[in-house]
C-alpha cells in the first residue's frame, strides 16, 4: 500500500536561512512513511536546491513581495489539495493555516499546525485561529505550547516537539582555537538574540580573560550598530563579525571555538522570543559549552548545568561572569560541552520527523475511522471559494 500523502505548506523553506527553514527541510527530507508534497516560495538558489533532492516542492514567485506571495502560496494550497486530495495537511506557519483549516475541512482530513513563538506575537488573531481549528498542535517548546494555550488551544491536542540538530561527523574534542573565543550564531537583526548585552559583557570578560576574541555569524540592520559600539568603547580587537557564511565555514566555527553564547530575552510585552533555539543543540552537538538566557525556549534547549549555564539574559554582569568561568576552566568547559553532544544525539533529525509522522498518522487513522462510521449522505465533497475562511 502506497505511503499517504501529506500537504506541506509553508513560506520557509530551504535554501532560505533560518531555524523554521531548517526545521521544515530536515523534516520533510526524513519522512519515510508518508508522501510529502511541499508548497512554498520561490527563492534565490531554490532550483538548484530542489534540483539536488529527491523531493517534490512547488514554489510560487515572490518578485512582488512577501505578502503578495503568502496570498498566492494559500491559493496554491487549494488548487493543490484538489488535483492531489491528502491524506492530512501540516502548516509550518500560522500564515498557512487559512488554506490548511479549508483544505482539512473540505477534505475532510487532519490538519496540524506548527507553533514556534515570535509570530504569535505577531499575529495573535491568526495564531488563535491557527489553534483552535487545528486537529493537532506541534509546540516545539514548553514556551511555545504555554503560547498555544494561551492562543486557545485544546490542550489535549498541543504536542511538545523539539527541533532537531544535524549530528556532526567530527566530535567536539579537538581542534580549538589557541585564542580562547567565544561564538555567537544568530541573525542581527533582533535585540532580543542579546548581541547587544555580549558586546557590554566583553569589557568585563576581557579583565578576566585579555586575550578573548568573540566571533559574530549572521548578519542584518543592528550589524554596523554593534560594529559602531565595538570601536566606541575600544573593542574592536578582539570582535570579528563575520556576516553570513556557509555551512562548513560556521561548522568550522563552532569546532574551534571554546564557548558559545546567546542570551535570547523575551523582549517587552510578553511574546517571541526564542521559541526553542536550534542553535543551542548545534553548539552542543559540535562539543560547545552554551551561556543561555533563562527563559523562553531555551530552558527546554539548554540542560542547566549540564551542557550548559543560564543566566539572567538581561544582565551583561552574570553573561560576563558564565563566559569567563568556562573560559577559564577548561575542563568544566570541556566536560559541559561532551554533555552537550551526547545529548544532541538524542535530536538527531531522523528521531524528530519520526515523531511528526507518528502524530501525523495517527491523526489520519483516526479520520479514516470517522469517516467509515459517518453515513454517506453526510459526507460532502470538496468545494473551494478560493479564499480562506
Amino acid at each position: 500500500m502506497p505511503e499517504p500523502r501529506v500537504l506541506v505548506l509553508t513560506p520557509d523553506y530551504p535554501p532560505a536561512a533560518g531555524g523554521i527553514q531548517l526545521l521544515v527541510g530536515r523534516i520533510v527530507e526524513h519522512m519515510s512513511r508518508l508522501r510529502p508534497r511541499v508548497l512554498t516560495i520561490d527563492g534565490p538558489g531554490a532550483s538548484a536546491y530542489d534540483d539536488a533532492r529527491d523531493l517534490d516542492v512547488l514554489r510560487v514567485r515572490s518578485r512582488a513581495g512577501h505578502r503578495p506571495a503568502i496570498g498566492a502560496l494559500n491559493a496554491l494550497a487549494l488548487t493543490q489539495a484538489a488535483r492531489l486530495r491528502p491524506a492530512a495537511v501540516l502548516s509550518a506557519h500560522i500564515v498557512t493555516a487559512p488554506a490548511a483549516a479549508v483544505v482539512g475541512a473540505a477534505l475532510r482530513v487532519p490538519m496540524v499546525q506548527y507553533l514556534h513563538a515570535k509570530e504569535v506575537g505577531a499575529h495573535p488573531a491568526l495564531a488563535a485561529f491557527a489553534v483552535r481549528r487545528a486537529d493537532g498542535v506541534v509546540a516545539v517548546s514548553r514556551y511555545t505550547r504555554d503560547l498555544a494555550l494561551a492562543a486557545g488551544a485544546d490542550p489535549g491536542r498541543v504536542h511538545l516537539i523539539s527541533p532537531g540538530v544535524d549530528i556532526p561527523h567530527r566530535s567536539g574534542r579537538g581542534g580549538r582555537a589557541a585564542r580562547p573565543t567565544v561564538l555567537t550564531v544568530a541573525r542581527v537583526g533582533e535585540r532580543y538574540k542579546g548581541h547587544d548585552v555580549v558586546l557590554r559583557a566583553l569589557a568585563l570578560i576581557r579583565i578576566r580573560v585579555p586575550d578573548v576574541e568573540w566571533v559574530v555569524i549572521g548578519d542584518g540592520p543592528l550589524r554596523p550598530v554593534l560594529q559602531r559600539a565595538a570601536r566606541d568603547q575600544g573593542l574592536q580587537d578582539c570582535v570579528r563579525f563575520l556576516g553570513t557564511i556557509s555551512d562548513a565555514e560556521r561548522d568550522r566555527c563552532l569546532q574551534s571555538a571554546h564557548v558559545f553564547t546567546m542570551p535570547s530575552r523575551i523582549p517587552a510585552g510578553g511574546f517571541a522570543g526564542e521559541g526553542f533555539g536550534i542553535v543551542y543543540l548545534e553548539a552542543g552537538a559540535h562539543g560547545l559549552p552554551v551561556v543561555a538566557g533563562d527563559e523562553g525556549g531555551a530552558l527546554d534547549a539548554v540542560v542547566p548545568g549540564v551542557t550548559g549555564l543560564l543566566v539572567d539574559p538581561r544582565n551583561h554582569i552574570a553573561v560576563a561572569e558564565a563566559i569567563a568561568e568556562l573560559l577559564l576552566d577548561r575542563s568544566r568547559g570541556q566536560a559541559i560541552g561532551a554533555a552537550g553532544a551526547r545529548r544532541a544525539r538524542e535530536f538527531a533529525w531522523p528521531s524528530v520527523s519520526h515523531r511528526v509522522e507518528d502524530l501525523l498518522l495517527e491523526l489520519i487513522d483516526q479520520s479514516a475511522w470517522s469517516a467509515r462510521s459517518r453515513p454517506a449522505a453526510s459526507r460532502r465533497r470538496m468545494r473551494y471559494a478560493g479564499r480562506g475562511p
